[in-house]
């Protein structure tokens, strides 16, 4: 079953910009702060454009936070990539096109939490898609499905569930989603 977020407003609520601290939404254009990955591990694949981060990975960019047993982060192709001798390409860093979590993922930006068993962050297409038991959460407001794509600089997502496990939402209306006392 398809769940359009689109349609609810108290449920696109979880996918809007969080307001920063003056009050304004955050830019979700192409971010410009670098990512900080932290593991125990790092494995390079230069043939491959492939970085391999294993062991209670963590990615940070501005104010996202991915969090899973691995990340793999893959490099585009570059234009002039046939003339550098090998290995020069992970020395040099390279366009990101896209980094996939696996395990126990959990991304979050200030109140908002998205967990899943596996995420991949599509760079170009600012994009964040979670599968395997996906859920969001903001405050107390609870959305669940089988995967969760969060369109960031479109402001809106989609919840999907199976045959057999069907979209579940709570939704606190009022502040922050909080339950009232």
């Amino acid at each position: 079953m398809l769940l359009r977020l689109g349609f609810f407003a108290a449920v696109v609520g979880l996918l809007l910009p969080v307001p920063d601290v003056a009050g304004q939404p955050l830019d979700r254009k192409l971010p410009r702060e670098p990512i900080q990955i932290t593991s125990d591990r790092l494995e390079a694949f230069n043939e491959q454009r492939l970085v391999v981060f294993a062991g209670n990975a963590v990615a940070v960019q501005g104010r996202k936070v991915i969090r899973a047993e691995k990340l793999l982060v893959y490099y585009k192709k570059g234009a002039d990539e046939g003339k550098a001798e090998p290995g020069a390409a992970l020395g040099q860093g390279g366009d990101l096109d896209r980094i996939e979590a696996r395990g126990k993922v959990r991304v979050t930006e200030l109140n908002r939490v998205v967990t899943g068993e596996d995420a991949v962050y599509y760079q170009d297409d600012q994009k964040i898609v979670v599968s395997g038991n996906a859920l969001m959460r903001e405050g107390d407001s609870v959305v669940r499905g089988e995967r969760i794509t969060v369109l960031l600089n479109e402001n809106r997502g989609l919840v999907e569930g199976t045959a057999g496990k069907r979209v579940t939402a709570t939704i606190y209306p009022g502040e922050n989603g909080k339950k009232k006392k």
